[in-house]
């Protein structure tokens, strides 16, 4: 709505109006809410510090959660999803703006529409995508408030709770909107694993995973897609293509397998080599918070590509709009390839057992132990069946979804790594392949998958990743 220049006085009562149709409206809009996590507040404005893409910014708030994250809030489907609800509502939230104030050039995750407004305020396109994404991970971590909080002052100066007219005009339809379409998809679903009880079946491997119900997010599988139609849409055959365990153990391809992982992944292994180590390590990041230490964990798998991510964006100078597109279709393509994983994990015939009891529990080498190892050096197994790769499934949808957008494989990059046994902090890659590859490979190399999971993970996240692409965020 606009003002026509004219006669003071009558200006000054259309203002008065205006202001008291803003507020009625505010007022209004925030009882409705409810629970935004944004309401009125007094309090002392400081410069904001809105150095940097927003994107890339509350993205790094973002992985802080994750190295906080413990016990399944720390699980990568959870993980994943976080980032793939943050990102897409962000996305929303650009396209809503720039509906209103700019060009929507792609279709939006829910929803994007143009909002009333009384002319694009200080800022607009920042506070939308700040707001927007606070309240998201305000909902995804109410025990990490007091940091979020700080991370919001430091942005905007002003705490997170003082009002903001941006709230009642979108940040709240987008985050309403972000908050009923993920309401009943299944994450918190507390059914138990329970163990198939033959040889070949996983079961638990010790260190912390002692009994079926410490079993990892068994039913993540049945979570709702962001994408897909299901989470079997893209399920691959091997090796439940043998449908029953002792057909899978004697067959040859079995033996073959667990004979690499092995000769390769084991923690005294004389084969490995020393590249194939640092892989193994670089790609690894699976620790939690250490309690003796107080030291943070790792920012996990999905975290270490959202970093990968940022580094490229950041290289490529890429528009505040066109960051938050990319954003969100790797987090869209990464949420849904957990949930394909790991339907693939406990939904198929054969929930197969970890290298570890493969070769211990059937009795090929009772003294073998897998390189992987806590930070004090423990040896241990994920507590979930190895097939298929979480870690390939997320390579491959990364990689997948880098190549999409970009229009090629070819370009010179860095991913970091947070894992404290790595010997190196960074790598250069120059093709995505390449380092989705390496990631899955990594596995068989740390000892906790076969070569199966490596391959059977990476293609099911590319296959994710090419169908997010097609369906998702498009050209308008």
């Amino acid at each position: 709505m606009s003002v026509t220049r004219g006669n003071s006085a009558e200006q000054a009562r259309t203002c008065f109006r205006l202001r008291k149709r803003a507020v009625a409206l505010a007022a209004t809009m925030v009882t409705a809410l409810g629970s935004l996590a944004l309401a009125p507040q007094a309090a002392s404005a400081a410069p904001p510090n809105y150095t940097g893409d927003p994107t890339q910014y509350w993205n790094s708030v973002l992985l802080e959660m994750f190295r906080r994250s413990t016990g399944a809030t720390g699980s990568p489907g959870m993980l994943a999803r976080s980032a793939a609800m943050m990102n897409a509502a962000v996305f929303d939230a650009e396209s809503a703006y720039q509906n209103t104030f700019g060009v929507l050039k792609y279709k939006p995750y829910i929803d994007a529409p143009k909002y009333w407004n009384l002319g694009q305020g200080a800022d607009e396109e920042e506070r939308v995508i700040g707001r927007t994404a606070y309240n998201i991970l305000h909902d995804l971590y109410p025990g990490q408030t007091a940091y979020l909080d700080q991370k919001f002052l430091d942005r905007f100066g002003t705490p997170s709770t003082q009002y903001d007219v941006i709230d009642t005009q979108i940040v709240g339809k987008i985050v309403t909107d972000m908050r009923q379409n993920r309401a009943g998809d299944g994450y918190d679903n507390p059914a138990v694993y329970t163990l198939d009880n033959q040889p070949g079946a996983w079961r638990p491997t010790g260190n912390g995973c002692a009994t079926a119900a410490d079993a990892v997010t068994p039913n993540w599988g049945l979570v709702k897609p962001f994408a897909m139609t299901s989470g079997s849409q893209f399920r691959p055959n091997t090796p439940a293509t043998y449908g029953t365990y002792s057909a899978l153990l004697a067959s040859p391809a079995y033996a073959a397998q667990v004979d690499k992982v092995r000769r390769l992944g084991g923690a005294s292994s004389t084969e490995r080599t020393s590249a194939q180590t640092a892989l193994a390590w670089f790609w690894a990041n699976d620790l939690g918070p250490d309690a003796a230490s107080g030291a943070n964990g790792t920012y996990k798998p999905p975290g270490q590509l959202l970093k990968a991510t940022m580094n490229i964006a950041a290289a490529r100078g890429l528009s505040k709009y066109e960051n938050t597109r990319l954003f969100a279709l790797v987090s869209l393509a990464m949420a849904d390839a957990a949930i394909g994983e790991w339907d693939v994990k406990y939904q198929t015939p054969i929930d197969l057992w970890r290298p570890q009891s493969a070769i211990v529990d059937g009795g090929v080498d009772t003294a073998w132990q897998p390189l992987s190892a806590d930070r004090a050096g423990t040896h241990f197994s994920p507590c979930f069946p190895a097939w298929a790769s979480g870690h390939a499934a997320f390579g491959g949808a990364w990689a997948g979804i880098m190549k999409l957008y970009f229009k090629t494989d070819s370009l010179t990059y860095t991913v970091d790594t947070e894992d404290p046994h790595s010997p190196v902090h960074t790598m250069t890659y120059t093709s995505f392949s390449q380092a989705a590859r390496d990631d899955a490979d990594s596995r068989i190399w740390l000892g906790v998958h076969y070569q199966w999971d490596a391959d059977d993970g990476l293609k099911l996240g590319d296959d994710i990743a090419k169908y997010v692409f097609a369906n998702k965020l498009t050209a308008s």
